[in-house]
């Protein structure tokens, strides 16, 4: 398997942004004739994430293959697995690769930040680790996130990611801050070579297929500068 091919985003926290992010980034990909799939391994909780992601690849891929780790608990997958059969990193890996095989470029949806327990012996750092991947990191764009995004990047890069093969975006939020102007550009010099992007608060309909089609074009510059960077785009995969 070619992590190559797999973009992971992964997220400072939850709720930072990444389905937003990941639902961008697959619309912009296909809409830029790439065949690309998105899946999110691991779903604690509503499936709402999977539903819009799913409206954005219709037909493409089963709820199942989409999502084969569910749990209605909205608590962390290990928690969520008491009394159930152990879940192993293989069994991830082999389930991944079943929906890469399907596709040119994967773009795989995180749960939570890089040290949320997967399973009793692996974490989302684990994971990523062991898929070779490029990764993308969704921050808030708030108050903390320096700090928040510096743990996540460093985290990835000692556990041997190239930076080549590493960005930031920084998602906004409704309510703004003093940091909110200044965090791009700290963040920027601090993670160089690092590419460090900014995506606008676009408002609540964006969590739907229609609020994400109307919101494309506005931002096609940042998402193809983004795609690209990750080595997929009209330039093709590298």
């Amino acid at each position: 398997m070619d992590g190559k091919k797999i973009i992971f985003i992964t997220g400072t926290d939850t709720g930072v942004g990444k389905t937003l992010l990941t639902a961008l980034l697959l619309r912009h990909l296909r809409q830029t004739g790439v065949n690309a799939l998105a899946m999110k391994p691991f779903c604690s909780g509503g499936r709402a994430d999977l539903k819009l992601l799913q409206s954005l690849q219709p037909g493409a891929l089963s709820d199942a293959e989409m999502n084969p780790f569910y749990f209605a608990k909205p608590v962390a997958p290990l928690v969520a697995q008491k009394g159930r059969p152990t879940i192993r990193l293989r069994e991830v890996i082999e389930k991944i690769r079943e929906v890469r095989r399907q596709c040119d470029c994967l773009l795989i949806e995180g749960s939570g930040g890089l040290l949320v327990p997967l399973g009793p012996d692996f974490l989302v750092a684990d994971l990523i680790e062991s898929l070779k991947c490029r990764v993308i990191i969704a921050a808030r764009n708030q108050l903390g996130t320096i700090n928040h995004t510096l743990l996540t990047a460093g985290e990835l890069l000692a556990r041997g990611l190239n930076r080549r093969d590493l960005g930031v975006v920084l998602m906004s939020q409704r309510i703004k801050d003093a940091s909110c102007s200044t965090n791009q550009d700290v963040l920027t010099e601090l993670l160089n070579p690092v590419p460090v992007l900014k995506i606008p608060f676009l408002g609540p309909i964006i969590s739907s297929e229609a609020g994400i089609i109307r919101s494309h074009p506005k931002l096609r510059q940042t998402l193809g500068t983004l795609t690209m960077i990750n080595g997929v785009g009209k330039a093709g995969l590298r």
